[in-house]
């Protein structure tokens, strides 16, 4: 389903990736977080899904996360960081054709592991969500206009939050804060009330050493639901939505060796949203496809890099066809391309 892996250079010790259109080209570029060396590299893509090599821009102490969208309400994509070393997030504005202006800091909690950029207040401007791994909590930081920021606001989540998802899973069209926490073998579930404003978090058993989390609808019910990469025994946990943003205990799936981070998307065309997950300690990707109902198969694992820390998939080569990018933690260092055939 996926072809063998094309591999790009970036800076040291990759953890977190993303895909946008940062240039207005229409073509998807890949934007990296690099712990090892301070920096977020920008890879730009120059047709058919191949990149140019890697802008690095230098940030806080071990970037950790990275997310991307428009904070300034320019209609050019910005640049958000979390920098788990020196607890700060910090914003580089999209200055246009893809590069980037110095960045913009805010501390935040202590050591930030995950950041993600979503509108939880309803004022058309994109706010951002973090997870704080030292100090137990959810900060959110609204954006009051030209990509400045207020102080966050702290929500607390579960021992060692380390991973972030925003969705709508009630269905009162504001959007909630999923988390997986680490420490507890939990995901907590933060329903917003209104003005980006949230509730004390309900919490859900998942697997031991939950990695990371998405919200997607995998069975077709038209209400999301939880998918938890859970790297202490090698599952991805799927909670199923039961209603008004309750869930359903977790079904474990087999993902692969210490599954790090977590993708749903439809790779088959089937109109069921499949599990792509980046194992850690397997070198591989691993695909596990929607039999129905929410309901997934084996995995079928594609090789990648070193240590993959995290993936994402999307279209980069325009032949509608999902592809896979997973960025490597280990030496080499490196961003996976892997073309959907």
């Amino acid at each position: 389903m996926f072809l063998n892996q094309t591999t790009y250079p970036v800076g040291l010790q990759p953890m977190s990736v993303t895909v946008v259109d940062v240039n207005s080209d229409s073509k998807p570029d890949i934007v990296v977080a690099n712990s090892g060396d301070n920096t977020i590299g920008v890879l730009l893509n120059i047709g058919n899904g191949t990149f140019r090599a890697a802008t690095n821009y230098t940030t806080g102490s071990n970037a950790f996360s990275v997310a991307v969208g428009d904070v300034n309400s320019d209609n050019k994509p910005d640049i958000i960081v979390a920098n788990f070393g020196d607890g700060t997030v910090r914003v580089f504005f999209n200055v246009g054709n893809g590069t980037f202006t110095n960045e913009t800091t805010y501390a935040v909690g202590s050591l930030p592991y995950s950041v993600v950029v979503a509108d939880v207040n309803s004022d058309n401007k994109s706010d951002i969500i973090v997870a704080n791994y030292g100090s137990n909590n959810i900060g959110v930081l609204l954006n009051r206009g030209n990509g400045t920021f207020n102080a966050q606001t702290n929500y607390t989540a579960g021992f060692s939050p380390i991973s972030v998802a925003v969705g709508d899973v009630n269905s009162d069209n504001k959007p909630d804060i999923v988390v997986a926490n680490n420490a507890g073998s939990i995901v907590s579930v933060l329903l917003n009330t209104g003005s980006g404003t949230f509730n004390a978090a309900t919490n859900y058993t998942a697997g031991p050493g939950p990695q990371a989390v998405a919200i997607a609808d995998v069975d077709s019910d038209n209400k999301p639901d939880i998918v938890v990469a859970n790297s202490g025994d090698n599952t991805v946990g799927v909670l199923l939505n039961a209603g008004n943003g309750t869930f359903n205990a977790q079904t474990e799936y087999y993902a692969g060796s210490n599954p790090y981070s977590v993708a749903v998307v439809d790779v088959d065309s089937d109109n069921k949203p499949d599990i792509v997950v980046a194992n850690y300690g397997s070198t591989t990707a691993g695909v596990l496809i929607n039999a129905g109902s929410g309901t997934f198969n084996y995995p079928t694992a594609y090789a990648v890099g070193n240590t993959p820390y995290s993936a994402v998939v999307v279209d980069v080569n325009s032949d509608n066809k999902p592809d896979i990018i997973a960025v490597n933690y280990g030496s080499p260092y490196t961003v996976s391309v892997l073309f959907h055939c």
